[in-house]
């Protein structure tokens, strides 16, 4: 018995509930070329079961730090004749490691410079380790010094080279 192939597409309400994202949303990923559907006779949109492992994909690549345009990026080195399968998606995620690792990294500091932050109760702009543009870290340059990794010993250096 053959298949029609409409019973292996899926309307928007059913990938919104399968997906966990909004339909408003893949209406949005639609428009940026980051998913695709197809049209039924009344217009409405159908999309084939593949697009559900490309929304995970969105979801997941975003919650590392991936924009939009870079997933799109992403997206693209997929094949496009066929469905995407495990080492496709593989060797898309392999050069990640680097990124979440950094992300991490990122995190750990933010939350040790908080910890610090709060547990000393300077509450000084001037001598805060997040936000201290009059202080001395300022000569390394703008934003939260310490918190983009500089050290007190970076910052005495750069001290000494603008005397």
């Amino acid at each position: 018995m053959l298949r029609s192939p409409m019973l292996d597409l899926l309307t928007i309400s059913e990938v919104a509930r399968r997906s966990g994202v909004a339909a408003s949303a893949l209406r949005f990923y639609e428009t940026r070329g980051l998913i695709r559907s197809e049209r039924a006779g009344s217009g409405h949109r159908r999309y084939p079961r593949a697009v559900l492992r490309r929304i995970a994909f969105i979801v997941f690549a975003q919650k590392i730090g991936l924009s939009l345009d870079e997933v799109g990026v992403e997206l693209a080195k997929l094949p496009q004749n066929r469905v995407p399968e495990r080492p496709d998606w593989a060797k898309l995620s392999a050069g990640w490691t680097k990124r979440i690792d950094e992300r991490i990294a990122e995190l750990d500091r933010l939350k040790t410079t908080l910890a610090q932050c709060i547990g000393c109760g300077c509450l000084s702009l001037g001598q805060c380790q997040l936000s201290n543009p009059g202080d001395r870290a300022s000569r390394l340059g703008s934003g939260p010094r310490y918190w983009m990794g500089d050290t007190r010993r970076a910052v005495a250096h750069a001290g000494r080279r603008t005397r």
